[in-house]
């Protein structure tokens, strides 16, 4: 690889306009020999899959607010992990992110190895990622290849073929474009590129560092690009959350297994999500009543409607499943947002004093 026409004036147009990061460092100051911090590479990386930008700036702050270094946050509490990651989704994310720095602690010292065979064998590192880290955090000449690489590689030279079958094809486009120096601001300078100029909708091609090469602006077809195939629909699953009240105020919770959807994750009791009308599943005895209001969320491969049932039991009450936490104990935030979506609709309810 090495630096085409393309990538010099990309760089060039990236030196001004870069966006402010948290975990960025600057054009100016990778130039005058500041180095990125791996840690906060692979921490942003993996909050950003799925996940906007805008999103993530303040679970980022959070996180490294706590646990400033990778040995923090491998000797922290799953239940605090789990906690301050709730509301970003995609929680198999959290559980990769404590196994993978408690991983690169035993194994490599508590610094993550530079080796790009070496990120891929830790738990929650697939090849962008990898690559992501290799060459933000090393400067190693990897291709990192997201949702705004492809757009702006499927314009550049006007590929058509749909997406996820061009992923190669726009894979390869790049890595002919990535520089073997300053391969780690190039590959941020892509991305910044898809974000702000080369948009979905309404690319302004007119001040695009790339306007001259690209092919489909040329043949007035970029704002038909990327292609994709077009998705099933998405099923519908049914469920019902049970949210119970003790005498003394204290809300009855369960934490989900460690595998599944909101693995990990603290949540109401419940029935089993599925298509079919879902049997009843009450986790504790008493006279539960259906709000007439229904939780709805949607998840990657479906949508979700739970029903929610209340109740309030006595204080000696013993549920089959779960725990009683005390209310002052009690932080909405700490829960998926499925999960808080159920507490918005009880909250008038669990604030109204109510005898059982």
């Amino acid at each position: 690889m090495r630096e085409t026409p393309q990538s010099a004036d990309l760089l060039a147009w990236y030196d001004v306009h870069a966006r402010e990061m948290p975990w960025r460092v600057s054009p100016a100051d990778r130039a005058s020999g500041v180095r990125p911090d791996p840690y906060r590479i692979w921490l942003s990386e993996v909050m950003l899959q799925q996940t906007t930008v805008a999103a993530v700036k303040d679970y980022f702050h959070r996180f490294t607010a706590r646990w400033p270094t990778l040995p923090d946050l491998a000797s922290a509490q799953d239940a605090d992990v789990m906690g301050e990651w709730a509301g970003l989704g995609y929680y198999a994310r959290a559980r990769n992110l404590l196994k993978c720095a408690r991983m690169v602690v035993a194994d490599h010292g508590g610094a993550f190895p530079q080796d790009h065979a070496a990120l891929l064998k830790l738990p929650g590192i697939g090849p962008y990622t990898a690559a992501a880290i290799s060459s933000i955090a090393f400067d190693a000449p990897e291709t990192v290849v997201d949702g705004n690489v492809e757009r702006v590689m499927a314009r550049l030279h006007n590929i058509h073929t749909p997406l996820p079958a061009a992923k190669a094809e726009l894979t390869e486009a790049a890595r002919a474009l990535t520089p073997a120096t300053r391969a780690g601001d190039y590959a941020q300078a892509v991305m910044d590129l898809g974000a702000t100029i080369c948009t979905p909708r309404g690319p302004a091609c007119g001040i695009c560092p790339w306007r001259e090469p690209c092919v489909a602006r040329t043949r007035g077809t970029a704002a038909d690009l990327p292609r994709k195939t077009p998705k099933a629909a998405k099923p519908i699953r049914q469920g019902i959350a049970y949210v119970a009240r003790r005498a003394d105020g204290a809300l009855l919770l369960e934490r989900r297994p460690d595998k599944g959807l909101l693995g990990g994750m603290l949540g109401w009791p419940g029935s089993d999500w599925a298509e079919a009308p879902p049997a009843p599943a009450a986790p504790v005895e008493a006279q539960w009543r259906a709000l007439p209001e229904e939780a709805r969320h949607t998840f990657t491969h479906f949508h979700l409607r739970l029903s929610i049932h209340v109740a309030d039991v006595p204080q000696d009450a013993t549920p089959e499943r779960g725990d009683f936490l005390p209310r002052a104990a009690f932080r909405p935030s700490e829960l998926p947002t499925v999960m808080r979506k159920v507490f918005d609709l009880t909250r008038e309810t669990l604030d109204t004093a109510h005898t059982p």
